[in-house]
């Protein structure tokens, strides 16, 4: 669906210094892809994000959406955020509709949908998101923490993007609105069949539902696979300060130890099966 071949991309600082912030970064969004997007402050996560939907244009290399070149002079622009909808981190902050109805309703809007379709989008997207009839004409500003950022997602889903892109979503909130927040996502994706790329320091979150990880380390993708896949790098990732996984930590620990599990695990679930298979074996049952 999108893809980014050897992209590049500076800041210039205060002194008028060049600072590369992404260095030849290339990736692939495929259909129906969970990508946890995860990587040490400073990485460049946020900075690539901003690259999928336009927001910055890279200096050299090109990103291309559905086979079409982005950068190309005759490339709508305003197509590609349309289908690359792309949500901050505390996006709540920027609700600024005088009721929730109205402020889902805008973007719909401004992608020149008609007035009865901008409010089915919209209704449809708060639904979606577990925002119901009652809420519709109250203030955004009248919503929990954890229902304004539903409200904010749904806003963007309004739009109908076939990738929505997150900028940690669960910043700020608790345990479990935290949890709400990813199942949610989780939904989106199973429901409309929306590929999702989330920029997260949840590490448990991200093991339990992205199919595939991101590892960003100095402005560069250094790892690309599966949750299994990635984790399974324990030292590589120490050497980067990326945490991992406390039942990952706990595994790798005891596979040192010379206990024989096939790989460390990712969440609880995997550890129990791995422990109990070796305690069978054992026993010969």
């Amino acid at each position: 669906m999108l893809q980014g071949k050897h992209i590049t991309f500076s800041y210039t600082d205060s002194a008028k210094e060049k600072i590369e912030v992404l260095k030849d970064v290339s990736f692939e969004i495929r259909e129906h892809d969970f990508i946890g997007l995860i990587g040490m402050s400073g990485s460049g996560k946020t900075t690539l994000i901003k690259h999928l939907n336009g927001l910055l244009k890279a200096e050299s290399g090109k990103i291309l959406f559905e086979g079409e070149n982005i950068y190309s002079k005759k490339y709508p622009i305003s197509k590609l955020r349309k289908e690359v909808g792309l949500v901050f981190q505390y996006p709540e902050q920027q609700l600024f509709g005088k009721t929730i109805l109205k402020d889902v309703m805008y973007g719909p809007l401004n992608l020149e949908m008609n007035e009865e379709e901008a409010k089915k989008s919209a209704i449809e997207s708060l639904e979606l998101v577990g925002i119901s009839k009652e809420y519709y004409q109250m203030s955004p500003m009248e919503l929990s923490g954890g229902q304004k950022r539903c409200v904010a997602i749904a806003g963007v889903l309004a739009m109908r993007p076939e990738i929505l892109v997150l900028d940690e979503p669960a910043a700020g909130l608790d345990p479990e609105t935290k949890y709400e927040i990813f199942e949610l996502l989780k939904q989106i994706r199973e429901k409309r069949n929306t590929a999702i790329v989330v920029v997260s320091h949840h590490m448990e979150d991200v093991a339990q539902f992205a199919n595939r990880v991101w590892v960003m380390h100095e402005g560069k993708i250094v790892m690309d696979g599966n949750p299994e896949e990635v984790y399974a790098r324990v030292e590589e990732l120490e050497k980067m300060h990326i945490g991992i996984p406390q039942i990952t930590q706990l595994t790798y620990s005891l596979m040192k130890e010379g206990m024989l599990l096939p790989r460390p695990a990712i969440n609880v679930k995997e550890a129990e099966e791995m422990l109990l298979r070796i305690l069978k074996e054992e026993k010969g049952i």
